[in-house]
C-alpha cells in the first residue's frame, strides 16, 4: 500500500504533467490557485494568471530586481486580481478565456547580473524593456522562443559576447535597440531575416568586421545607427545588392574604420535624410549625385580625408541644414553649411 508521502508524490506529479500539457488555464467564478513551493520560489497555477511557467518566470525575475519595482509587485497575480492593480511594468492582454503577459517594462530599476533566463518563458510578450539597468553577461540563444516580439530594447546595459543570431528568429521584429553596451563580434547577418524591422540600435558596443550587406535587403528599415564600434569595410560593400535599403532615412556610420570614398550610388538611396560619416577613413571627392539625395538634411563628412572641392548643388539642396566638413583636406574655399552640433534622436521620435 502506497505511503502518504508516494500518494502526495504522485499527486504533485499529475499537477505538473497537466501544467505542462496546458500553455495556460481556465478562469473559473473562485479563481482556485495552487501554490506549489520549488528552491524557494512560488509557482502559482492559477485561473487568472495563466501558465504556471509564467508565473514562475516572473518571480524568477522578481527575485533579482531592485527595491523600487519588489515593493511595487505585491499580490499573487501578475495581472492584478480585483483588488490589487497589476504588477508595475506587467501588461496582460485577455486571449478567449486566458489572460496572457504581453509586455515586460522594467528599466532603469538597478536589475543586477545575468539575462534573466526565466523571461524567455513568456512566449506571448510582443515589448520587452529592460533597458537602463546593470544586466551583465551573454543574451541567452533561447530570445529566439519569443516569437511575438515586436519590441526588444536591451540598451544601456553591461551586456557582453556575440549578439546572438537566434534574434533573427523573431519574425514580427519592428525595434531592436542593443546599443551602449558591450557587445563583439560580428553584426549577425541573420538580422537580415527580419522582414519587419525598422529601426536598428548597434551604436556603442565593440563590434568588429564588415556591416553585413544583406541588411540592404530590409524593405522597411528606416533607422540604422552602427557608430562608435571598430567596424571595417566600405558604403560600396554595404549597399552592393540593386535596390538596398530602399525606406532607410538615417544612416549612422560615425566613429568606426570604414574607408574608400564615396560612391555615387548612395544617391540611390532615395530616403535618406540623415548621414553621419564622422571620424572614419574615407577619402576621395563627394561625389556630385549626392546633391541629389531628394529630402537630405543633415550630412556629416568631419574628420576623415576627403578632398577637392564640394559640389555647388550642396550649398543649393533645399532641405540640407546642415553640412559639416573639418577635419578633412578639401580646397580652400570649401565651407560647411550651419553650425554643428551633436546631433541626438530621441526614443520619442521612434515610439511605437
Amino acid at each position: 500500500m502506497a505511503s502518504r508521502c508516494e500518494l502526495l508524490l504522485i499527486c504533485v506529479l499529475s499537477l505538473l504533467f497537466a501544467v505542462s500539457h496546458s500553455k495556460t488555464l481556465k478562469r473559473d467564478e473562485s479563481c482556485v490557485q495552487t501554490v506549489i513551493r520549488s528552491d524557494s520560489i512560488f509557482c502559482l497555477i492559477s485561473s487568472c494568471v495563466g501558465s504556471c511557467a509564467t508565473v514562475k518566470a516572473l518571480n524568477e525575475i522578481k527575485a533579482s530586481l531592485g527595491w523600487r519595482v519588489v515593493y511595487s509587485w505585491v499580490g499573487d497575480d501578475p495581472c492584478g486580481d480585483g483588488d490589487l492593480p497589476p504588477w508595475s511594468g506587467v501588461t496582460c492582454s485577455t486571449q478567449g478565456d486566458y489572460r496572457v503577459v504581453t509586455e515586460l517594462e522594467v528599466y532603469a530599476v538597478s536589475i543586477v547580473g545575468p539575462f534573466p533566463i526565466a523571461v524567455t518563458n513568456l512566449l506571448d510578450l510582443t515589448r520587452l524593456d529592460l533597458h537602463n539597468n546593470k544586466l551583465t553577461g551573454p543574451i541567452p540563444p533561447q530570445i529566439g522562443r519569443l516569437k511575438r516580439l515586436k519590441v526588444l530594447n536591451l540598451r544601456w546595459n553591461k551586456l557582453q559576447d556575440v549578439i546572438p543570431p537566434e534574434i533573427g528568429e523573431l519574425k514580427r521584429l519592428t525595434h531592436l535597440y542593443l546599443s551602449f553596451n558591450s557587445f563583439k563580434g560580428e553584426i549577425p547577418k541573420e538580422l537580415a531575416a527580419l522582414p519587419e524591422l525598422r529601426y536598428l540600435y548597434l551604436q556603442e558596443n565593440r563590434l568588429i568586421g564588415r556591416i553585413p550587406a544583406e541588411l540592404g535587403t530590409l524593405q522597411n528599415l528606416r533607422h540604422l545607427d552602427a557608430g562608435n564600434n571598430h567596424l571595417v569595410g566600405t558604403i560600396r560593400e554595404l549597399i552592393r545588392f540593386d535596390g538596398s535599403f530602399p525606406s532607410l532615412r538615417n544612416l549612422y556610420l560615425n566613429n568606426n574604420y570604414l574607408s574608400g570614398g564615396i560612391p555615387a550610388q548612395l544617391s540611390n538611396l532615395t530616403s535618406l535624410e540623415i548621414v553621419y560619416l564622422s571620424c572614419n577613413k574615407f577619402i576621395g571627392n563627394i561625389p556630385f549625385a549626392i546633391a541629389h539625395i531628394p529630402k537630405l538634411t543633415f550630412l556629416y563628412l568631419d574628420h576623415n580625408q576627403f578632398t577637392g572641392r564640394i559640389p555647388d548643388a550642396f550649398y543649393k539642396h533645399p532641405f540640407l541644414k546642415e553640412m559639416y566638413i573639418e577635419g578633412n583636406m578639401f580646397k580652400q574655399g570649401v565651407n560647411p553649411i550651419g553650425t554643428h552640433k551633436v546631433l541626438e534622436v530621441s526614443d520619442a521620435d521612434f515610439a511605437v
